[in-house]
């Protein structure tokens, strides 16, 4: 992939760029605050102490892969089950880093990673094409990730304090905010036809293994045997 930035004015990172992007995704941003109350009061059903909580949402920064480790939270923790189902679950920012290359490449390295480590899909999609459009502010992609952010912190916290008043989110609906959210990732990549068969590799090995591996680990082969068949098939 080409990593030199495209012809134009010089790629910048500027404040008014930052507020831009913020301003741009804030709409969008409303709608992560229950996703993070879900997240949050299931962490704390799983025994995580309120400054655990909040660190994980402030670090780690991944909706699904925040919760999809709350299967391997016990005691003693298992370190290296957590992170090879964070490494599966995040294997697309490898891809989504890779697109955005021409742009974020031009910036000095710390410029770059402050960039990049508030990247999330929304502001990757959004960003991507304001980038293709002639956006040469970074800042853009910097800000919209801030305002994500900061409101999944937020509803992490609402969830995390006030678990005990909320109660089980299964009342509110919250706990199918996950499934809904692979659901509709799921159902967009779809509409491509050579995404079809490693879906469905993938759910038929989740599925066929749940009750013959440790908890999560079916997800993670999943996720392997599904990226080994899109490899295989884009390779032919």
């Amino acid at each position: 992939m080409d990593t030199q930035p495209p012809p134009g004015r010089p790629i910048i990172l500027t404040f008014a760029g930052v507020l831009r992007g913020g301003r741009r995704l804030l709409p969008v941003a409303t709608f992560v605050l229950p996703f993070g109350t879900a997240f949050g009061v299931a962490a704390a059903e799983k025994g995580m102490e309120v400054a655990q909580i909040l660190a994980m949402s402030a670090v780690v920064f991944s909706g699904a892969a925040q919760f999809a480790t709350l299967d391997f939270w016990t005691t003693p923790l298992a370190f290296g089950s957590l992170a090879l189902v964070a490494l599966a679950v995040n294997a697309r920012h490898i891809i989504l880093g890779a697109a955005l290359s021409p742009w974020v490449n031009a910036l000095p390295p710390p410029k770059r990673v402050m960039a990049l480590t508030m990247l999330s899909d929304a502001n990757f999609a959004d960003s991507h094409v304001a980038f293709k459009s002639g956006e040469r502010d970074v800042g853009y992609l910097l800000g919209g990730g801030l305002v994500m952010w900061v409101n999944w912190n937020v509803g992490t916290a609402i969830g995390a304090f006030a678990g005990s008043l909320i109660g089980d989110p299964a009342a509110f609906g919250l706990d199918v905010v996950m499934v809904c959210f692979f659901g509709a990732i799921v159902a967009a990549q779809l509409k491509r036809r050579t995404a079809i068969l490693p879906v469905a590799v993938a759910f038929a090995i989740s599925f066929g293994t749940v009750d013959h591996l440790p908890t999560g680990w079916n997800v993670i082969l999943a996720a392997l045997a599904g990226g080994l068949v899109s490899v295989v098939r884009r390779a032919r």
